[in-house]
């Protein structure tokens, strides 16, 4: 009964985003709480919008984009998408690869290669309906986080001022935390995702062509909001347990620099219990395996439809050889990077940031499309979603310009 928006938002907390919550739990504590609540319209409204195109409009966002504007348009994005997709992948394999390390002997760089030959074999030998099902067992490997919250103990009536009181310090360290945590919380590997989802859900009751796709009820789009919100609000509760487990442990105890996925387990156990750090370790392991996959294959998707050309997971790799080279490529790049020597948990946070900057022109592109009647007929978007994505779109500009300007001054 797990919809595809779970699917999504277990994506949208990968081991980056991990990275990036744990960082501003152990540096800020509760104080960082409210950062979640805060979040969460923004997340449904960036994700709604590219369901619904991929919905109503029969393609993935790529292919729209191919569609809607000029070239000097398209392959800036498709460069910033492909680029961001790497590195995100590169850093979720470290860190999936620092966690294991810590109870299967092997060097980081072997455990890389070997979890990147795993998740490819995936989606080389199996089918959409196999990834699909996989990625919904793995999603529930999140529920480790409320658990590990849970057995810290914490004050409930400051976690309640917390989460209700924002607390915010203008310099460089903090909003770049901030514009982690959208960048993370929004990533641009999300929105192509899901709207080739839609696009696969198609395909599988038989809709292989564009024609076939186009259009959806209002029942449907209804279905899709009930199932994005319910993906949004998991991934947004797991966002907000993984704050507060490092917050209540690691800030209170004085640990407030984290080094890596190990080091935050690591430190939890001996003040939260060697479950709880155990907990924290399956968390990162089992959604690394669920959003690698996602992200390769979200590379793929941009590139083969900016160049005009046909990719599926539906497809047999003999019949879409750019499409599964193309995954096979960026999982190469991205067990490459990881024996260049960065920092697992830095990586994972500078990649936040990275997307955060990426964020607003895209949603500003699909805002135009899903205006669209071209597009869209009359499904195009009512004042109340225009309002929610243009604020978001906003806010996260907002957000990137006040840390550069931090750098600057």
């Amino acid at each position: 009964m797990v919809g595809s928006g779970v699917i999504t938002g277990a994506a949208d907390d990968d081991p980056s985003a991990i990275g990036t919550y744990a960082s501003a739990g152990a540096k800020y504590g509760l104080a960082f709480l409210w950062v979640a609540p805060v979040l969460l319209p923004m997340m449904y409204a960036v994700v709604y919008l590219s369901s619904k195109l991929g919905q109503v409009y029969g393609k993935g966002l790529f292919d729209a984009i191919r569609d809607r504007f000029p070239r000097w348009v398209l392959y800036p994005m498709l460069v910033g998408g492909v680029v961001g997709n790497v590195i995100e992948a590169a850093a979720d394999l470290g860190g999936v690869a620092a966690a294991l390390n810590l109870h299967v002997p092997l060097p980081i760089p072997v455990i890389v290669a070997l979890a990147g030959m795993v998740v490819f074999a995936f989606q080389w030998f199996g089918s959409y309906a196999l990834l699909r099902k996989v990625f919904r067992w793995l999603a529930l490997a999140l529920l480790a986080y409320v658990i590990a919250a849970v057995m810290t103990k914490p004050d409930l009536r400051e976690v309640l001022r917390a989460t209700l009181t924002p607390r915010i310090q203008l310099d460089a360290q903090f909003l770049s935390l901030v514009v982690a945590c959208i960048g993370t919380s929004l990533s641009a590997y999300i929105y192509t995702w899901q709207s080739n989802q839609e696009v696969e859900e198609e395909i599988a009751v038989g809709r292989r062509h564009w024609w076939q796709r186009r259009g959806a009820s209002r029942t449907e789009l209804r279905r899709t909001r009930r199932d994005v919100l319910i993906g949004m609000l998991f991934s947004n509760l797991i966002l907000y347990f993984i704050i507060l487990s490092t917050g209540a442990t690691l800030h209170a105890a004085g640990r407030t620099e984290i080094e890596s996925a190990a080091h935050a387990a690591e430190a939890l156990r001996p003040l939260a219990g060697d479950l709880a750090g155990l907990l924290f370790i399956a968390g990162v392991v089992g959604v690394g395996f669920l959003a690698v996959p996602i992200m390769t294959t979200g590379a793929a998707y941009d590139l083969v439809q900016s160049f005009g050309r046909q990719g599926s997971l539906h497809d047999k790799p003999r019949d879409a050889g750019l499409f599964y080279g193309t995954i096979a490529g960026v999982t190469v790049v991205a067990v490459g990077l990881n024996t260049l020597g960065f920092n697992p948990m830095k990586m994972l946070v500078w990649s936040g940031i990275v997307q955060g900057f990426s964020v607003p022109p895209l949603l500003v592109l699909m805002l135009i499309m899903t205006n669209d009647r071209r597009m869209m007929g009359d499904k195009v978007n009512g004042p109340g979603t225009n309002l929610l994505a243009g604020g978001t779109a906003i806010v996260t500009f907002a957000a990137t310009l006040f840390l550069v300007g931090t750098w600057v001054l």
